[in-house]
């Protein structure tokens, strides 16, 4: 993973910003008759961020993304215009540890209402073959001072948004900045965070549901981003490579991995839509196997398997159950 050292904001205050303004307060008997100027002008990392403000805040913000679609986010690099404007913004919605890029942009920022969405839940450390039948992940909320511990948590598995309860977690604590950031309109924010919950627990509902049952609980990947759903769902997730998604898999790995679907029945070597599948295409021909799509949703795209996160993880869920043999 490339990490570009970026430009100071001073070096690039002449540059033009993202077209956001300070907050004005307003009241919602008005929302429809605001301009984006009135809007609280949020600035998100990349979509799984940017599905949360546009749900939470809905017509109270104005929401602008750095990651546009079809870009691989991991390796984002930001432009002077992004970086400056990044000042200008009235709330900061990013994941660290996905995008080293926008961690050092947002820290340069200084902007009061930044939330790190990786101290709303537990992380928890997952390797190239996550998952398994055990279930002993942390279901307690973030504390005060999570964000303390989070710093220290060095190779922790960022892709809490692909665990449906991991992520309404997060939901619910970007809910709850929304409203201090804004309080005029913290009634509506709260009430849309709380519907957003109910969707995610319905998605969660048919996940356990869908996954009960099946021939096998192992799945083959090119990208381990699955970790969490693994574990949630009682699966096990065989990477072909590590976390990031550029890495290249050693001889031995692949090695082992033809031995893994042997010996659990895989049936499938699942890619992703923002990155090649040259390396999955390989191990299939090599073990007989099934290529798939399993979306880390990262980027909504024309190729993507549904229109937005919750579609898409119902894509997802399609996939799993007819990999594994749902019955």
């Amino acid at each position: 993973m490339n990490v570009r050292r970026l430009i100071p904001t001073a070096a690039v205050a002449g540059a033009v910003a993202l077209g956001l303004s300070g907050l004005s307060a307003c009241s919602t008997s008005d929302a429809a008759d605001r301009e984006n100027g009135d809007k609280l002008n949020v600035v998100t990392s990349f979509y799984p961020m940017q599905f949360l403000a546009e749900e939470i805040g809905g017509d109270h913000v104005s929401v602008e993304t750095l990651t546009e679609p079809g870009v691989e986010p991991h390796d984002l690099e930001l432009t002077p215009r992004q970086i400056g404007g990044l000042g200008d913004a009235d709330y900061i919605l990013y994941l660290k540890g996905i995008q080293p890029a926008v961690d050092d942009a947002v820290t340069q920022a200084g902007v009061k209402n930044t939330v790190d969405a990786a101290t709303l839940t537990a992380l928890e450390k997952h390797g190239s073959e996550a998952g398994g039948d055990e279930h002993g992940h942390e279901e307690e909320h973030a504390e005060e001072g999570h964000e303390d511990e989070h710093e220290g948590e060095a190779g922790a598995d960022p892709h809490i948004w692909l665990d449906p309860v991991k992520y309404a977690e997060v939901a619910k604590g970007v809910g709850k900045s929304l409203e201090k950031a804004d309080p005029d309109n913290a009634a509506d924010y709260a009430k849309n965070a709380d519907a957003l919950v109910k969707k995610l627990g319905a998605l969660n509902t048919a996940f356990e549901t869908g996954l009960r049952s099946t021939t096998t609980k192992t799945f083959i990947t090119t990208h381990s981003a699955f970790g969490y759903l693994a574990e949630r769902y009682g699966l096990t997730q065989e990477g072909i490579a590590g976390i990031d998604p550029e890495a290249e898999p050693s001889p031995a790995r692949i090695k082992e991995i033809h031995t893994v679907a042997k010996e659990n029945k895989a049936t499938t070597v699942f890619f992703e839509t923002l990155a090649s599948d040259k390396t999955a295409k390989t191990v299939a021909e090599d073990t007989g196997l099934k290529t798939d799509v399993l979306d880390p949703l990262e980027g909504i795209t024309e190729q993507s398997e549904g229109a937005d996160y919750v579609e898409v993880m119902e894509s997802n869920l399609a996939a799993l159950q007819k990999a594994l043999g749902a019955k």
